[in-house]
């Protein structure tokens, strides 16, 4: 007979195992149809993506989720929340000094249109395969799309080259200056030069994650040398070669005279070798004056009269008349270049009792009052009549308080050492030379130059334009005339008198 206790036991584990195997295979087939489920759900809207307007899920731009959204939304969406994050400046520092990029002036913005443009053409540009494997590594792990920064790199190059000029820490060179017929050198001072490549890195990074405002960049600086002190250079420009003062008649010409300037090469390389850390050497100049200046030259080198005028005074005045005669012997033979401006206080100077000035009367505090070098604005007066008719130009000249004895208002010129001066400029293309006498009641000035073929008629022209009980208003004029018709009138001055 059979053993049945035998088979019952196998049997026993028969189904055991057949149980077993059955979840297993349960197991296996539901995961088999979660997974097709999902494949198939995948594809499904992974096909429906491709088809579709809008970004894959799972992409963002710049933190910004833009899953889901049209390219326009996706443009609004990104745009407005970069704008709340992005200040509208970097700050920079250096030695606790601060300074600033603007964001605007150096135009930049993120291309947000083509990284937008990237999001739409996710899993779109490959094999099916390939496409779809990107659209699924997308959906487990997100992608976050850093947009490209634009800007305008020369915008940002000048903001950092100002910047770099207002650091404190400026880079000086050497350098010279004459004072007192002496020469100076000034040794070049250490400077601060900004490491440029390093700080746009910087800047750039700093606007690409936003972090720019969250705090202050360092600027990183280097450490700039002056250049060593060349001293042959400064002998090349410092000297100047002697040289008398001469005229050509054809083609006519005045060449100026040229003091000599000089100083010891050598000497001044071997102060600085032996004292490198001076801040400033000073040094002696050797000066050789030339035998024949401008003022030197006779007549027939100003050949024509360009202009006259005079001015009469009271002999009897002999103060008065010692301080005309003084001030007309310094301006007596004064030769002034094309160009250059003419000083009556520098050629006159200080009118003291060691240079033999007179106590004479002179308007001061409204009124008239005894002073020293009393009457000498008769001669600026008379000075001024006769440039003005040589058609030089006035740089400085004031009227005086009171309208004078010897000339008309509008047509005087007030001189006060150390406040008031009566200046012009040559403006011709030769230069000119002045002659002042004082003899006989009359204060003359000529000058003296070349006449050329467009020259005027020129005279101070005045009207009166009000007149009352205590003051005088008075228009002046430069009047050109030819053939003795008035050309043109060029305004000067509206002059105030007190009247007494």
């Amino acid at each position: 007979m059979p053993n049945f206790e035998i088979f019952r036991g196998n049997s026993k584990k028969f189904l055991k195992h057949f149980r077993h195997d059955n979840v297993f295979l349960v197991f296996i087939i539901l995961l088999a149809i979660v997974i097709g489920i999902f494949i198939a759900s995948t594809i499904f809207f992974y096909l429906n993506q491709q088809k579709s307007n809008v970004i894959q899920p799972g992409v963002f731009i710049k933190g910004i989720n833009v899953s889901g959204l049209t390219k326009e939304e996706a443009i609004e969406l990104v745009k407005k929340e970069l704008s709340y994050q992005m200040n509208d400046h970097i700050e920079l520092t250096y030695k606790n000094y601060n300074y600033y990029v603007e964001i605007e002036q150096i135009e930049a913005k993120f291309d947000i249109e083509a990284s937008v443009n990237y999001a739409l053409n996710l899993a779109k540009n490959g094999s099916f395969f390939e496409n779809l494997t990107q659209y699924i590594s997308i959906l487990l792990t997100n992608i976050d799309i850093d947009p490209k920064l634009i800007y305008n790199e020369e915008a940002l190059d000048s903001y950092l080259e100002t910047i770099e000029k207002n650091l404190p820490d400026q880079l000086e060179q050497y350098g010279y200056y004459i004072e007192d017929d002496e020469l100076f050198i000034t040794n070049g001072i250490n400077g601060a030069g900004i490491e440029f490549d390093e700080l746009k890195k910087l800047i750039i990074d700093a606007i690409q994650d936003i972090s720019y405002s969250r705090g202050y960049i360092q600027i990183p600086t280097y450490t700039k040398y002056p250049d060593p002190i060349d001293v042959e250079a400064i002998h090349n420009d410092v000297y100047r070669e002697v040289q008398d003062a001469y005229f050509t008649t054809e083609p006519y010409a005045v060449f100026a005279d040229v003091t000599g300037i000089d100083f010891d090469v050598n000497e001044v390389k071997k102060l600085i070798d032996d004292n490198p850390n001076i801040e400033e050497y000073e040094i002696p100049l050797i000066y050789t004056e030339p035998n024949i200046t401008v003022n030197d030259l006779g007549r027939e080198a100003f050949p024509d009269l360009l202009a006259s005028y005079s001015t009469r005074y009271v002999t009897s005045n002999r103060d008065r008349t010692t301080n005309l005669k003084l001030a007309a012997s310094k301006i007596n033979g004064t030769v002034v270049m094309p160009g250059e401006i003419f000083s009556y206080n520098k050629v006159v100077g200080k009118r003291t009792i060691a240079a033999g000035y007179k106590e004479a009367a002179i308007y001061q505090d409204g009124g008239v009052t005894s002073g020293l070098g009393g009457g000498i604005c008769q001669i600026s007066t008379t000075l001024y009549n006769a440039v003005i008719a040589a058609n030089m130009e006035i740089e400085t000249r004031r009227n005086h308080m009171f309208v004078p004895s010897y000339a008309e208002a509008g047509k005087d010129a007030t001189v006060v050492w150390g406040s008031t001066d009566f200046k012009f400029k040559n403006r011709r293309d030769y230069p000119i030379k002045i002659e002042a006498i004082v003899e006989g009641g009359i204060a003359r000035i000529n000058i003296y130059g070349l006449l050329t073929d467009d020259e005027y008629d020129i005279s101070l022209y005045t009207r009166t334009i009000k007149s009352t009980d205590t003051t005088l208003v008075v228009e002046s004029y430069r009047e050109y005339r030819r053939d003795g018709k008035v050309v043109k009138r060029d305004k000067l001055y509206t002059d105030t008198y007190k009247k007494h």
